[in-house]
Order: structure tokens, then C-alpha cells, then sequence
């Protein structure tokens, strides 16, 4: 046989290897549909109405998987919801949520259209084929601190007939830990005074909550000391005795920059809390 012609054959048997693992990976790679703008409360208020809106991204045609819920970033007082480019076609659902925005209404109402927000998440992902045992609850920056403020403060979920303690695991990715500057704004205290008051994760520190990955961007290129902040709760939910508590800091990383590489991470710690969960019976 000519040197063209094995070449030829060699071309002809490498193209079709690639191509049926591209098939086989297409085959296993589950449909996605998303359905969108839910209002997952109700209420005379128009702003609620208008406000409280998600959107469910969820696999196809497979069963009792995990879901994110998602909270955006922005301060308490600007963003919109949407699932993150890194979440997509990961074998999760996403719930991307709205929620009203300061200064049109007070952080506390924040928490409180999160939590509701969750509230719905837990009584209807298994319309979608999911797993009401294995709702995880992230966010970057405002939305971390959201994350980490329903699942130490009890008393957010408690208001919608939830225990805290029934999500799957907290991944809150550069959230305050002391009070957020957005409350301290409320109250006229200077962004650079912190406080840790009722409205702080730090205030509310203890050992039996659900599994708690923190994540944070460089501490030299992080916003007023988001990474030590996120370290003392680490060290603290040390103390109190919860050990499942882990902290990354990637190096290189600025507030806004953090964001991408610490979707494996994220994704990581859902898939291997999920696996330890049992099935529905």
C-alpha cells in the first residue's frame, strides 16, 4: 500500500474516532428547556408582581437531579437574573431569581424574596424531574451574601414553612460576612465601618447547617477585605464545630474575576453532596 494511501486511511480512522465520541458525548449529554419569568409569590404589591420573578433551566428526559438556585450580584441594588455560561449543560437545573432591589425596598425585603424564592424552588423542582433533597443555594458577591444569609439566619426560611437546614449544601462566592454595606447605607454607617449585627452571616455562625464552600478572589485584589471576612467565618464555623466548612481563595482573581474559575469548583462540591444523598423512594 502507496504512503498517500495509508496516510489517506490513517486521516479517514482518526476523523471517525473523533466524530463518534463527539456522538457518544452528544447521546449523553442531556436536552435542555427553560421555563421562564415564574413569579414565585404573590402580592397586592406591584413591585412584588413585577419583581419576584425566576426562571428554571433543567435537563430533560432524566430524573432526581440536583439544582442550583442562583442569586445575582450588584450591591442589593442593581442585576438581573441569569444562569451562568458555566452552569449550562452541567447535568444540573438552575434557578436563575429576580428579587426587588434597594433602595426601592429595604436588604431585609431582599432576603426575603430569596428565601421565598427557595420556598418555591423546594415544592416545585420535582414537576421538573428533580430532587427536592438536593437543592444547593448559590451567588456571587450580593448574591453570596444572600446565600450565606438563609442558610445561617434561620428565621428567612422559616417565614415561608422551610427549614433551613433542608438545602443541600451553601455556596456563597465573595459574600459579605459582616453586615452588607448596602444595610450599613440604610442606616447611614460609612461602607468602611464594618459591623456584624443581626444582618451579618458571621452573626449567625453555627455547627449544624448544611455543607458551606466559600470562595473568594485574591485577598490583595479582593473589594475592603471580602476574602478575610470569608476566612473568619471559615475559622468560626470551625470553632462552632461545623466541619464541613471548606475555603478557597483563587489567587490572580479580583471581585469580578472570581467568578468563572470558581464554577468547577462549585460544580464539584453539588456533585459530590448530591451522590451522598439517597434516592427517592
Amino acid at each position: 500500500m502507496t504512503r498517500p494511501l495509508l496516510l489517506l486511511l490513517a486521516l479517514l480512522t482518526t476523523w471517525t474516532s473523533t466524530n463518534a465520541l463527539a456522538v457518544d458525548n452528544a447521546a449523553k449529554t442531556p436536552k435542555y428547556s427553560t421555563d421562564e419569568n415564574i413569579l414565585y409569590r404573590t402580592s397586592d404589591d406591584a413591585s412584588i408582581n413585577k419583581s419576584c420573578r425566576l426562571d428554571v433551566y433543567y435537563p430533560e428526559h432524566i430524573s432526581e437531579f440536583p439544582t442550583i438556585v442562583w442569586f445575582h450580584g450588584g450591591g442589593l441594588t442593581a442585576g438581573k437574573r441569569g444562569v451562568p455560561k458555566q452552569l449550562r449543560q452541567q447535568g444540573v437545573a438552575v434557578v436563575a431569581v429576580s428579587y426587588r432591589l434597594s433602595p426601592s425596598v429595604k436588604a431585609s425585603d431582599c432576603l426575603d424574596d430569596a428565601a421565598a424564592a427557595v420556598a418555591w424552588t423546594l415544592k416545585h423542582i420535582e414537576q421538573y424531574g428533580g430532587s427536592a433533597e438536593k437543592i444547593f443555594v448559590s451567588g456571587a458577591s450580593a448574591g453570596g451574601y444572600i446565600t450565606s444569609m438563609i442558610g445561617l439566619d434561620k428565621k428567612w426560611l422559616a417565614g415561608h414553612h422551610v427549614d433551613a437546614d433542608t438545602i443541600a449544601g451553601l455556596i456563597p462566592l465573595s459574600g459579605h460576612t459582616i453586615t452588607h454595606f448596602t444595610v450599613r447605607k440604610e442606616r447611614g454607617i460609612d461602607e468602611k465601618q464594618p459591623i456584624v449585627d443581626d444582618m451579618a452571616p458571621l452573626f449567625h455562625v453555627r455547627g449544624d447547617c448544611p455543607p458551606l464552600l466559600l470562595i473568594t478572589g485574591d485577598r490583595e485584589l479582593e473589594l475592603l477585605g471580602r476574602y478575610e471576612e470569608n476566612a473568619y467565618l471559615w475559622r468560626m464555623m470551625k470553632i462552632a464545630g461545623h466541619t464541613q466548612t471548606t475555603l478557597y481563595e483563587l489567587d490572580g482573581s479580583n471581585h469580578s474575576q472570581m467568578v468563572e474559575p470558581a464554577m468547577p469548583l462549585l460544580l464539584r462540591f453539588v456533585k459530590q453532596h448530591a451522590q451522598k444523598l439517597p434516592a427517592k423512594k
